[in-house]
């Protein structure tokens, strides 16, 4: 793949403890399933839809993929298509930005700031 920022949707009280501690360790969902779900940015707004609806005080994490190469892993998800996921707890060092995700009428986080890639 060749993608250079993915995002990574999760609760404003888990930045703030990844922050404290110096790495995000995943959230529930990540930790079941072994890894830390990421999007691109042309995913990342059905993924919001999809697994965030009706849950307000969201950030998106913005993340250099190049800096977490060795262990992140494009597999097969959603319709087949390929999303980021990453074996190994986040340092919080690789976040490039953080933005806020509010809800809009139907209670979806807004993710309008996200750009697809060129190439993706």
């Amino acid at each position: 793949m060749n993608v250079t920022v993915i995002y990574k949707i999760l609760k404003r009280s888990e930045w703030l403890a990844a922050q404290a501690s110096g790495q995000f360790v995943g959230s529930e969902v990540d930790n079941r399933d072994g890894y830390i779900h990421f999007s691109t940015a042309e995913q990342a707004q059905e993924t919001a839809h999809k697994h965030f609806k009706g849950q307000s005080d969201l950030v998106v994490l913005a993340v250099d993929d190049g800096k977490i190469d060795s262990h992140l892993k494009w597999e097969p998800s959603r319709g087949g298509a390929l999303f980021p996921h990453l074996y190994e707890p986040l340092k919080i060092g690789y976040v490039t930005a953080v933005f806020e995700a509010p809800l809009d009428s139907q209670g979806v986080p807004m993710l309008a700031f996200l750009e697809p890639e060129k190439g993706e």
